[in-house]
């Protein structure tokens, strides 16, 4: 990023928060629910960066305070969304910045149970909860969105579903809110669910099934070759993008695919010079995915 081009987005950060500073808000209140506590423009940086957000997504940000968040998603990132929030002071606070911005064709914030929010437009969500909050909507979150949702949080996480990537950074103007001059911004790519067994299918090669145990994107895969159990390595879900090792007795086969429902389709690199092939697979029995 040039200069001029971290120029502009400081100014265009500093007009936001200069706008939302207006309301009666923009200090910390008491509200239902808990605390609302501004989110620094560092940490909304972080979490729009490492959530990848451009002109293509709809971010849904839970717990939205002030709209700070899809707001800047708007204006930087030229994303739509929508801001989920219980108190309705805020809310009208957040839709005024967004008249007065010009992008209230884009962005809208509603008076909202975050537990009752439809989040099927969601390509990315944001959240900057209290850990019993997190938790408490942790099935909501890891069973209603699509595969490949990217999901992002300030400061806390989902418990046992451990995040796909996390960084932590400096943020002075924390200590004064938390007593903590630092965040952590957490990022899950919302994993396919692949549990069940599945019939695979390598190109000039016989079928064979996999048998796969999932909880949340941690997978534990054994496949049935000629009769016999043969233990998966590295098995990986992210998103929909699906990884695997399986030893055939001459090195090990490498899988890549992406899956589609019941159905994945890949390539698998053979050890030796023996050719790369592509690969298929389709579910022929559902299993159950542990989230708890």
């Amino acid at each position: 990023m040039t200069r001029i081009q971290r120029l502009s987005r400081s100014l265009a950060w500093l007009f936001i928060s200069a706008t939302v500073a207006s309301g009666v808000f923009a200090a910390t209140i008491e509200r239902t629910g808990g605390p609302y506590v501004p989110t620094p423009e560092a940490v909304v940086d972080h979490m729009l960066r490492i959530g990848n957000v451009s002109e293509k997504d709809y971010v849904i940000d839970l717990g939205s305070g002030d709209g700070v968040i899809v707001l800047t998603a708007a204006r930087l990132y030229k994303a739509s969304g929508m801001g989920i929030e219980i108190d309705p002071a805020l809310v009208k606070l957040s839709n005024d910045s967004a008249k007065k911005f010009g992008i209230a064709d884009r962005v809208r914030f509603v008076e909202q149970d975050v537990f009752k929010t439809d989040l099927s437009r969601a390509t990315v969500v944001t959240l900057y909860l209290l850990p019993a909050m997190m938790l408490n909507l942790r099935s909501k979150i890891f069973n209603e969105l699509q595969p490949d949702v990217r999901v992002v949080s300030h400061d806390y996480h989902f418990g046992e579903w451990r995040p796909d990537d996390s960084v932590s950074f400096d943020v002075p103007e924390k200590e004064k809110i938390t007593g903590i001059p630092s965040a952590t911004v957490y990022i899950w790519h919302v994993p396919a669910k692949i549990a069940g067994t599945w019939s695979i299918k390598v190109a000039g090669a016989d079928t064979y099934d996999l048998n796969v145990k999932q909880r949340f994107q941690v997978i534990d895969a054994t496949a049935i070759t000629s009769g016999k159990p043969v233990r998966v390595q590295y098995a990986s879900l992210r998103g929909n993008d699906f990884t695997m090792a399986v030893p055939d007795g001459k090195g090990v086969a490498r899988y890549t695919g992406r899956v589609n429902g019941d159905s994945i389709e890949g390539s698998v690199d053979f050890a030796g010079n023996k050719p790369a092939a592509r690969w298929t697979a389709t579910r022929t029995l559902p299993g159950s995915v542990v989230i708890e």
